[in-house]
């Protein structure tokens, strides 16, 4: 009789309301996974996903002992998450509670893009200009991680001075790469992979090398300046721009930043132009 009155109660309007429960909790999971993307929370959550699976199978296998311990972790591990991780709870709930921890207004994240475009330009217009050797790697949708490890970090707000004065010359942290993530200069002095191919100039050193070697296994945008010619250089996905003017540089770093996946026509023009170069 229970199954029958379930059944009348499938009606379109509570069909539609279950399908809309479904989906704002896959949406709730979702921003939640955005917002722990790239923290030590994602390590923390590969270690309860393998907890949980083992308790699974101390079931299936009838591991009494191994399942009681496992249960005992889980029962008090939640409460050790909270005391562990209350700063990175309280700040969700500051942003929960300011509203922008699910959306920010177009405008607000208009602006934010321009700062940051406007403390690039000036930073990597400065030291073109003086000939200072730069490397600036920023993260897209791939993470960075394993990279960010080589070097040291931290964690500061993107600024034009903080950029420059990390490559002058002789200071510990202008050897390597800078690595950015969102809004934040995760770390300086990383190490990136080099690539391999054939097709890229003689002419241009291990800093292109190893940009174009990180484009080639991630999404991630890398600015250049050569440390002989003071010229500029941007990569992604395997290309190389080259030979940049500064107001080429803003505009071409806008698109590949926080634009729209560059066309066909756009990639090939400036892949020539690289090459042509070289």
């Amino acid at each position: 009789m229970q199954i029958i009155e379930q059944f009348t109660d499938l009606t379109p309007v509570n069909i539609v309301f279950s399908i809309l429960d479904v989906l704002l909790v896959w949406y709730v999971i979702y921003k939640l996974l955005t917002l722990i993307k790239g923290t030590k929370a994602v390590q923390l959550l590969k270690g309860i996903f393998v907890i949980i699976f083992a308790r699974f199978a101390t079931v299936v296998f009838g591991l009494d002992t191994l399942g009681w311990f496992l249960q005992e972790v889980i029962d008090y591990g939640f409460l050790a998450i909270i005391i562990i991780f209350t700063p990175e709870i309280r700040r969700a709930l500051e942003q929960l509670g300011r509203g922008k921890i699910f959306q920010r207004s177009s405008g607000q994240m208009e602006d934010e893009q321009t700062r940051l475009i406007e403390a690039m330009k000036k930073s990597v217009s400065y030291m073109a200009k003086r000939r200072i050797g730069a490397l600036i790697s920023i993260e897209n949708e791939t993470g960075l991680n394993e990279y960010i490890e080589t070097g040291i970090k931290l964690n500061a707000e993107i600024t034009s001075e903080l950029l420059i004065n990390i490559f002058i010359p002789n200071t510990p942290l202008h050897d390597g790469a800078v690595i950015v993530q969102k809004d934040k200069v995760i770390s300086a002095a990383c190490y990136l992979p080099l690539s391999e191919s054939t097709f890229i100039s003689k002419e241009l050193g291990t800093r292109h090398r190893a940009a174009v070697g990180l484009s080639e296994v991630t999404d991630a945008v890398t600015i250049v300046v050569s440390e002989e010619t003071g010229a500029i250089s941007l990569t992604r996905n395997g290309n190389l721009y080259r030979n940049l003017s500064i107001e080429e540089f803003e505009t071409q770093l806008r698109k590949l930043w926080f634009g729209p996946e560059q066309d066909s026509d756009f990639a090939s023009k400036w892949t020539w132009r690289g090459k042509k170069n070289g």
